[in-house]
């Protein structure tokens, strides 16, 4: 295969603090020799683990690129036992214009794994994720929210994996970041995951969703925060006295098979009927969808199709044929205790 087109400004070999960019050459109308720079920190002192960690895979969730911003500028050589490097707009170009997609190509980064040296920018950004930078990991982190068409209850998650032994280490590794809610989830598809990608080379690898609406929280951040430290302390990289914090609990949540998800079949205006957290029955109506270009039409009422806990929903107030319109998940346990 061909090489990467990206070049990085930094040396992942090199002890100390480093800032500089992933540079991908990208000739386009305004720049003829121009190239799209994504920002990385990297942090080596010593030997030990590396630990990978992103935000911005979509350019329109905000919790991880602020706490990895914040993480950047304020770790210090002297806290760190191994590498820790630090993406915080990982899909550069779709988070520069606020987009879940590139601008550019219209790619789904968290989709295009593992993605191609001459194929799209997107392709080749994720190309250089999958070929470099994952092989140099041990932990990976990649911090998500609903962006702008969802909004969920803040969970750190992690999937169901074939090999036990990984299974453990990875959610060992999310109740250790500490989110209110630690989930099992199930992708509706799973082809071209960032997330698979990582786990198919045996990383112990942590996702989140910690709220939505395209935008963020004082709490949400906070979250977000408070769990990159929890990770990289599980992964032996900080000390745990450097974690700040009273005391936490989580509840671990399942997302078991299909029925979980409700889908719009209908586009019109929604009416949600419960709220995040609240636990609903099988049959209890969870939404409504009014027709948008009539009056006098009744609603259509959808319905959940199993007991559990409401823990994501869409967002904001119109919907779309094939839009995911609520997940109702399983309680497995509550209040476990947050422990590195």
């Amino acid at each position: 295969m061909r090489a990467s087109p990206i070049s990085p400004t930094v040396d992942f070999d090199a002890e100390g603090v480093q800032h500089g960019f992933l540079k991908l050459p990208y000739s386009r109308n305004d720049s003829a020799w121009g190239a799209v720079m994504i920002p990385v920190t990297v942090i080596k002192h010593g030997d030990g683990p590396t630990a990978l960690l992103t935000g911005g895979n979509h350019g329109d969730e905000y919790e991880g690129p602020i706490a990895l911003a914040k993480l950047a500028s304020t770790l210090k050589e002297g806290d760190v036992h191994g590498r820790v490097i630090i993406v915080p707009f990982m899909n550069y170009p779709a988070f520069r214009v606020g987009s879940r997609t590139s601008p550019i190509d219209a790619g789904n980064l968290n989709r295009s794994f593992p993605g191609r040296p001459d194929g799209t920018v997107t392709e080749k950004i994720a190309d250089y994720f999958q070929r470099h930078l994952l092989p140099l990991a041990d932990y990976v982190l990649d911090i998500h929210a609903g962006g702008r068409t969802l909004d969920f209850l803040p969970f750190a998650a992690i999937h169901v994996l074939n090999d036990a032994t990984q299974q453990s280490r990875c959610e060992a590794a999310m109740r250790a970041f500490g989110a209110p809610y630690s989930m099992r989830m199930l992708e509706l598809d799973s082809v071209g995951l960032y997330d698979s990608a990582a786990e198919d080379a045996g990383k112990v690898f942590v996702s989140t969703e910690l709220g939505g609406g395209g935008s963020s929280t004082a709490k949400s951040v906070a979250i977000a925060e408070r769990g990159v430290y929890g990770f990289l302390a599980y992964a032996g990289i900080i000390e745990k006295s450097v974690v700040q914090g009273e005391a936490r609990t989580t509840t671990l949540l399942d997302m078991p098979d299909g029925s979980c998800y409700t889908t719009s079949e209908h586009t019109g205006l929604l009416e949600m009927c419960r709220d995040l957290g609240d636990m609903v029955r099988a049959g209890d109506v969870l939404a409504r969808v009014y027709d948008m270009t009539r009056t006098g039409e009744p609603a259509v009422e959808y319905r959940a199709k199993r007991d559990g806990l409401l823990a994501a929903r869409h967002f904001p107030g119109l919907v779309q044929t094939g839009d995911t319109v609520a997940v109702v998940a399983d309680i497995v346990e509550r209040n476990i205790a947050v422990s590195v």
